[in-house]
């Protein structure tokens, strides 16, 4: 993004992204908490190191805050239909649950199919009367 206009290096500490982005450092710690997508790294003295992903983030979250008036949740459901923000955890573990659902239900099918296809049927299909 060419809307960074600041030296370009690999890292920028909190007080460099707080003037680059034009927020307050606790503003960008709360962002944190807020966007999934935007984790700084820590350095060994505990300080946070923000790559220029993170800020570009950052500009893009202040832009749409700030500039186009989404809020916090507006903002994270816009960040995630671009793809730069993760769904929430518990969509994650849905997501995973269907999928387990999903194989059993492909198992049970195939098993069903094989059955068919040899001309042994164990149990009736349900829903479905013997008669």
């Amino acid at each position: 993004m060419d809307r960074l206009k600041h030296p370009v290096k690999l890292y920028y500490r909190i007080g460099e992204v707080s003037e680059i982005v034009g927020v307050e450092p606790h503003v960008l710690r709360y962002w944190e908490t807020e966007f999934r997508s935007i984790r700084p790294q820590k350095s060994r003295k505990g300080q946070r190191i923000y790559s220029r992903r993170d800020v570009e983030k950052l500009i893009t979250v202040k832009d749409l805050l700030y500039s186009h008036g989404f809020t916090i949740a507006g903002a994270r459901k816009k960040l995630r239909e671009g793809g730069a923000e993760p769904p929430p955890p518990e969509a994650q573990e849905k997501r995973v649950t269907l999928r387990t659902r999903l194989l059993e239900i492909r198992g049970e099918v195939a098993s069903l199919l094989s059955e068919l296809e040899s001309g042994v049927v164990t149990t009736p299909a349900r829903g479905v009367s013997a008669g």
